[in-house]
């Protein structure tokens, strides 16, 4: 994933959080967490459907559609995609066991 590309569209959403929710939806979407919610929910079913359909395009579409939404919750709870970067970067080192584990997932 292109860094540069999630700070852009970062930015930008940060600034449409402060527009008129009629205006804009990602500021519906920050003013109405259940709906955003329900959108996350919706977007990760449909693009586990076109995982399972093997279905390349769909999977690219609904990749984009649900980091939108990922992006309007961080926009949301004020997270900086830095953050984000440093939490994986934590990871990197760690086998996926391993770093489940940690947390005490099962």
């Amino acid at each position: 994933m292109n860094e540069q590309i999630i700070k852009e569209i970062f930015n930008i959403l940060t600034q449409r959080k402060i527009s008129s929710e009629k205006k804009s939806y990602t500021s519906n979407l920050i003013k109405n967490p259940e709906f955003l919610a329900k959108k996350i929910g919706e977007e990760s079913s449909e693009l586990i459907i076109d995982f399972i359909q093997n279905n390349k395009e769909g999977a690219i579409k609904e990749s984009a559609d649900l980091i939108y939404h990922v992006l309007v919750i961080w926009v949301s709870l004020g997270i900086n995609p830095e953050e984000i970067w440093k939490e994986l970067s934590s990871r990197k080192l760690i086998s996926g066991i391993e770093e489940k584990k940690n947390r005490g997932v099962k």
